[in-house]
């Protein structure tokens, strides 16, 4: 479990082949002194388990799935890549709640600068359902609020700290990023679509109030 918070932005060193996937080599600079075999790291979001470590670098395993489902497929060597430690217990919730699962790609659409810098993405169906305006979200594991949605697009602002300390400012138009919706907002979608009804996700007023909804 993660929270969103980045806490450094690492660099992949090297790439090689391996059992069903690929090995990632990724410089973790300060982090790795936290950082032990068998730990999960997020990565862009994507929850890897280190593998070996040596000096700052740890090697993680990622299977075939995961690079065809995520950027980290699209990744090359040098590329700057968002970190962040696994969630202690007894340890802050800045951000929200993250797992590390990725539930689908994004496209940058739109970057307005100015007096707010604004992102706007566009991601299929399936990913948007979940999203609310003022509900979070983990935009390449980065915590954060939602603008607006409509549709397929989703729009984020960016606050100076997460422009600074993450990849998201030195994101272009065209660029995919890993999005992961609220944990919380899926569930909830999941149980009320399998209520039954012919209304939208299956949701008629009559199962809301068998359910003790209204």
């Amino acid at each position: 479990m993660f929270t969103g918070i980045i806490r450094h932005v690492g660099s992949l060193r090297s790439i090689a082949p391996a059992a069903g996937g690929q090995r990632l080599s990724i410089d973790l600079g300060p982090l790795a002194a936290q950082v032990a075999r068998g730990d999960s790291v997020a990565v862009c979001g994507v929850c890897l388990t280190a593998a070996d470590l040596s000096g700052s670098a740890a090697s993680f395993d990622v299977m075939a799935q995961t690079l065809e489902t995520t950027t980290l497929g699209s990744l090359s060597t040098g590329a700057k890549v968002n970190l962040e430690l696994a969630l202690r217990a007894g340890g802050g919730l800045d951000g929200h709640l993250v797992q590390g699962h990725v539930d689908g790609l994004a496209e940058l659409a739109d970057i307005r600068r100015g007096d707010r810098y604004e992102l706007t993405f566009r991601a299929d169906d399936e990913v948007t359902a979940t999203m609310a305006s003022k509900g979070s979200v983990a935009v390449d594991g980065v915590s954060l609020t939602i603008a607006d949605v409509d549709g397929q697009t989703f729009r984020v602002a960016l606050i100076p700290t997460t422009l600074a300390e993450t990849t998201l400012g030195e994101r272009v138009v065209g660029d995919k990023v890993n999005v992961e919706t609220d944990i919380i907002g899926k569930y909830v979608r999941r149980y009320l679509s399998q209520l039954g009804g012919s209304g939208r996700d299956g949701l008629t007023l009559e199962k809301l109030r068998e359910a003790g909804f209204c």
